[in-house]
């Protein structure tokens, strides 16, 4: 059967733009076309290797505060409906900055943010010049898009075909496609019929380590560096350290100089991670799909064979914030096409 709408790429900015048009009643129109899918490990598959939460570590501009309003309203309902099965949860967090932020943001993210209150400066760690606690989401990256991924193919009926594509324009390779939605990533920097020399890797390092003593989030924002505490819902207590922010690193090597400082930074920031019985499992590295100027979400058309044109929506390039912002860049992606999704036929809920 042939499918309407492809999507290509399988990390959670791909399944988030499925799941909108899924829930709206279009599951069974949709393919994903990946080279890799949920339950593969890749350097080059970057969603598995996310801490991951909603944090302030977004852009201030006006698309990142959207997205990541849109984004933390919907993961907010996911965690109260399906927190269990979707293997987020919600988690008291606590940010500091070594330098003030911008107030944009922090007045943006006073709005929404449950639970949102600016430290008291005798509250903040030494060095640091502001800090806030809120109510976040912190999410089992591998777990929940695995979650996505069944929800889409079983209850939903969205098509899944594991292939590399030599080209965009493969994606149009049947004639009843309308929509091809590119959420390709760093792909999206050599892929064929896109190439956007604004995309580069942002690579970061992490140790998985189990420290069950610990359920809150804790983020330091130093002027050149990332340093982080996530727990990892139901997972056996695990919990996230990181980090690092290394701009235009393609390596997927990990090493021991900079786990040393990932524990050094983190039992600093929070020294209750040596009350327990602390253990590092595994360290892992993952390239964030950044890009200069922003994430591209944007509706533009491709010439085919035989003279036509075909539908085509970018949608990549959100750097380390396509699990907080990856549903508010679907909401907007799938808003440039409503003229044509919404000429389809379509089923009723199934959840």
């Amino acid at each position: 059967m042939s499918r309407p709408i492809v999507i290509v790429g399988a990390g959670v900015i791909g399944l988030d733009v499925a799941l909108l048009l899924a829930e709206r009643g279009y599951g069974r129109h949709i393919e994903i076309v990946a080279e890799h899918l949920p339950g593969d490990t890749s350097i080059n598959y970057t969603s598995p290797w996310a801490g991951a939460n909603f944090s302030a570590i977004s852009g201030g501009d006006p698309n990142a505060l959207r997205w990541d309003k849109i984004g933390y309203q919907h993961m907010m309902r996911l965690a109260e409906d399906r927190g269990t099965e979707a293997c987020i949860s919600k988690t008291p967090s606590f940010e500091y900055w070594d330098e003030m932020p911008a107030s944009g943001k922090i007045d943006s993210m006073a709005e929404y943010l449950q639970d949102f209150k600016i430290l008291p400066k005798a509250d903040l760690p030494e060095g640091c010049q502001f800090g806030v606690s809120f109510t976040t989401i912190t999410v089992n990256a591998p777990r929940y898009i695995q979650y996505l991924y069944q929800l889409l193919k079983v209850t939903y009926g969205v098509k899944f075909v594991q292939k590399r594509l030599a080209d965009i324009e493969s994606a149009f390779r049947d004639p009843s496609t309308k929509i091809v939605f590119n959420c390709t990533g760093n792909g999206a920097r050599t892929l064929k019929g896109v190439e956007d020399e604004k995309c580069y890797p942002t690579r970061g390092q992490i140790l998985l380590t189990r420290a069950p003593h610990i359920a809150k989030n804790v983020m330091r924002h130093g002027k050149d560096y990332e340093t982080y505490i996530i727990p990892r819902p139901r997972s056996n207590g695990n919990i996230i350290l990181g980090g690092f922010m290394q701009k235009g690193v393609g390596t997927g090597d990990t090493f021991a100089s900079e786990s040393e400082s990932i524990l050094k930074r983190t039992t600093g920031l929070l020294p209750e991670l040596l009350q327990g019985d602390m253990e590092v499992l595994a360290a892992f590295s993952g390239l964030r799909p950044s890009r200069e100027g922003g994430a591209r979400v944007q509706r533009t058309s491709i010439k085919l064979d035989g003279g036509k044109e075909g539908v085509l929506v970018h949608n990549y390039g959100a750097g380390g914030t396509g699990f907080q912002a990856g549903l508010g860049m679907a909401s907007e992606a799938v808003g440039t096409v409503e003229d044509l999704v919404s000429s389809l036929p379509r089923e009723k809920s199934r959840l």
